[in-house]
């Protein structure tokens, strides 16, 4: 099945969540994650229509970047090394993976305008996941009015690899939760609007809890 079909079934089912939860489809962005891709493939799903294209390692999204340039919306999804922030940086328009005051401060140093940037959150506590504990988001975020190259665009997290659609569904909440919380701090440097949630696996029920954006591979650019 080539991009283009599966792009019209993540539609279909993207239209069913914003149904069963009153929202509006247009309200949510597709992040194409071409990490296990091939070039092409990125370029199959550029000519799709998928604008917004991810990937999580700095040596994957030069190799693409040479290949398709500025064409695509490009976010670095990956753990992203302070070392490598200059590898990167001109080249994207979001960072999802922001946790440390380190990396906050090379952003800031290399930036040549400001970065949009989602605050990676460890919402269910798992040692294997990185991102920020919940009670600490808000002081840290606060603390980031200090970097006039950062803005922070909302908030990230990764979910436990379970198949308990209640327990996901607590994560995904209280992920909103706190979206809204830093929101109505009405912090200039950190509007937090968005809410990058949800996969291949739990896009559905991510969209029903409030993602805005959700990053989708296997289930979009996944070789057949």
């Amino acid at each position: 099945m080539d991009v283009r079909d599966k792009l019209g079934l993540l539609n279909e089912k993207i239209k069913k969540a914003c149904d069963a939860s009153g929202r509006n489809p247009e309200d949510i962005t597709v992040v194409a994650v071409t990490k296990y891709v091939s070039n092409e493939r990125a370029q199959e799903a550029l000519e799709a229509g998928l604008n917004h294209l991810g990937e999580n390692r700095d040596e994957g999204l030069d190799s693409k970047w040479e290949y398709l340039k500025d064409k695509p919306v490009w976010h670095f999804i990956g753990s992203l090394q302070s070392r490598k922030v200059k590898n990167i940086i001109d080249k994207v328009t979001y960072i999802h993976s922001l946790d440390r005051h380190s990396l906050a401060k090379e952003i800031d140093k290399r930036a040549e305008k400001p970065v949009s940037c989602f605050v990676q959150v460890n919402i269910s506590g798992e040692e294997s996941k990185q991102g920020l504990p919940p009670q600490e988001v808000g002081s840290f975020i606060e603390g980031l009015s200090q970097y006039e190259n950062i803005k922070v665009a909302g908030l990230m997290t990764m979910m436990p690899n379970i198949d308990d659609e209640a327990e996901l569904r607590g994560y995904f909440r209280k992920m909103k939760h706190l979206q809204t919380e830093i929101a109505e701090m009405n912090l200039k440097h950190a509007p937090c609007q968005e809410l990058s949630m949800g996969m291949s696996n739990d896009f559905m029920i991510a969209i029903e809890e409030g993602a805005t954006f959700i990053r989708v591979g296997t289930a979009l650019v996944g070789e057949d």
